[in-house]
């Protein structure tokens, strides 16, 4: 099974990319954590440039999506919301609509800020996108705030609280994913 990670800061050392890290080495036996890389090349969402064939940094998005098993979001919190890089990139993998990559595609949104909300309002935002989009998201999330308390870029230092949080939010976007018998 491979779940795809996207960190919406484009920031070396972002404590949103090192919650992914954090959250594949948590990841249940012979489920791959793969982190896309490639945001900052997308361009702003423009429909004349999507046509059947659009940019190769869009047509990179759209199938990393389609070929992962499940999708888990990183926000970090800008002025309330999600970065407009973020919101791009939802954008560009919504379309074309209703028949896009994200189309039932099990997802989960975590988040971490400096400050004291953890990405709440981000994640928020980012989920309601990606619902509208055609996503299945999960419901919970994980928020860290004052991540450098919690999150070493580098990938040492964690608190308990918020590996114990990650391994049960993977695991539930894990079997989320896997259909059900019968």
């Amino acid at each position: 099974m491979r779940v795809l990670a996207i960190s919406g800061s484009l920031r070396p050392g972002s404590h949103n990319t090192a919650l992914l890290d954090a959250a594949a080495r948590h990841a249940p036996a012979g489920v791959e954590v793969v982190r896309f890389d490639g945001l900052e090349a997308l361009p702003h969402y423009r429909e004349d440039l999507d046509t059947t064939k659009p940019p190769a940094s869009v047509h990179h998005l759209r199938e990393s999506i389609a070929t992962a098993d499940a999708l888990l979001v990183a926000t970090p919190e800008y002025n309330g919301t999600m970065p407009g890089v973020l919101k791009n990139a939802i954008d560009w993998a919504s379309r074309p609509f209703p028949a896009n990559a994200l189309e039932g595609l099990p997802t989960a949104v975590v988040g971490a800020t400096t400050g004291g909300f953890g990405a709440a309002w981000a994640q928020a935002d980012a989920r309601k996108s990606l619902g509208l989009a055609g996503a299945r998201v999960l419901e919970r999330g994980v928020s860290v705030p004052s991540a450098p308390l919690h999150l070493d870029p580098d990938g040492g230092r964690r608190t308990r609280s918020v590996d114990d949080a990650l391994a049960a939010l993977v695991t539930e976007l894990v079997a989320d994913a896997v259909p059900a018998p019968g």
